[in-house]
């Protein structure tokens, strides 16, 4: 065999083979977009978007939600970057609130941060998750910059900004000057506690840095298993609720619940720890106490978006068949075609 025979061999052994795919001949199904399946098509997701919307904006209508924004109120002076920084002064701040409706059990207490960007690429990425996973991880901190190690050059555990600028308000809540128990059990995602935070890391050296940030954790250890201290990561709740970033500069990050009921015109008191300094980015703080319905928070923007949906399908349903009615045209016919118009077959 020549050399020519042996490139035309390598040649066709190298071409692809054959195959319905390549060729593009699969079976395939292609609808037919008649009048009947369009009109037919955008009456159904009118006829079921409308009452998902009006369901929704009724059930968004029931609950009652209550915001109150205390960050300028509860800061005296003028200097409100000053007052919050200064570890000396007395930062509780005491707010009387009026309930203007019926607010049935369990009710959601929330924390609202504006202008707040939680989603900042560096600020995200700041947090090593399998030093929060493993407790032999407590090591990994490449990721952590700038809060790393201790003032002592031992590891932080939880390391990064997102742990460290953990929210540190507290809230006292009392009804017509009855105490009233704040549940913070289960605030958090069960997924998170069982699949991201170790049951066995406990926290070490947490806000021993060199620039104190926000709440500290409790980081006892117990000394038996019969006398048990919740103070591993996957039992700390409030910083777990926090390690889920939020998307928007403007958030809220549940607090606790209430189990009781509150009545109409009741006289909410909060004391307020002001501890949690927004004011030295412009930022905002608010309280916020909200009952919940199978939608879950007051949101009337879901509602609005079906009804405007459904009722957008409706009308193009209805212009449709007054088109068809008006000015029919039969399935398939090729006078219609652009090279047929104008022709002594299809006079225009």
């Amino acid at each position: 065999m020549d050399r020519l025979e042996m490139q035309d061999d390598s040649k066709r052994s190298n071409r692809p083979k054959y195959s319905k795919f390549t060729q593009q001949e699969l079976p395939a199904c292609k609808p037919l977009l008649t009048p009947a399946i369009v009109i037919s098509a955008f009456l159904l997701v009118g006829i079921l978007f409308v009452p998902i919307g009006l369901a929704s904006l009724s059930a968004s209508q029931e609950i009652v939600e209550l915001v109150d924004r205390y960050d300028t109120s509860c800061v005296p002076v003028a200097d409100k970057v000053g007052f919050i920084q200064n570890t000396k002064t007395d930062k509780s701040c005491t707010r009387t609130l009026t309930i203007p409706k019926h607010m049935k059990s369990p009710i959601q207490i929330y924390y609202q941060i504006g202008d707040f960007y939680q989603n900042h690429r560096r600020y995200v990425k700041s947090r090593s998750d399998k030093q929060l996973r493993y407790k032999d991880a407590a090591h990994l901190t490449k990721d952590c910059e700038p809060e790393v190690y201790s003032a002592g050059g031992a590891p932080i555990v939880p390391c990064g900004l997102v742990a460290w600028s953990l929210f540190n308000d507290t809230y006292t809540i009392s009804v017509n000057k009855k105490a009233i128990v704040v549940n913070k059990k289960d605030i958090a995602w069960q997924s998170d506690k069982k699949k991201k935070f170790g049951s066995d890391v406990y926290p070490s050296n947490f806000q021993n840095g060199n620039l104190i940030g926000g709440a500290k954790l409790n980081e006892s250890i117990p000394v038996c298993e019969r006398v048990s201290v919740s103070s591993t990561l996957s039992e700390q709740e409030d910083l777990i609720v926090w390690m889920r970033t939020a998307a928007l500069p403007t958030f809220r990050k549940l607090y606790g619940r209430i189990e009781t009921d509150i009545m109409e015109n009741d006289e909410l008191t909060v004391v307020i720890q002001n501890n949690y300094n927004t004011y030295s980015f412009g930022g905002s703080k608010a309280l916020v106490l909200s009952t919940t319905s199978w939608i879950g928070g007051k949101n009337n923007f879901i509602g609005f978006a079906y009804l405007i949906v459904g009722g957008f399908c409706l009308f193009l349903a209805l212009v449709f068949v007054v088109l068809y009615m008006i000015k029919p045209r039969t399935l398939g016919d090729t006078s219609f075609l652009s090279w047929n118009r104008g022709t002594m077959d299809y006079p225009s």
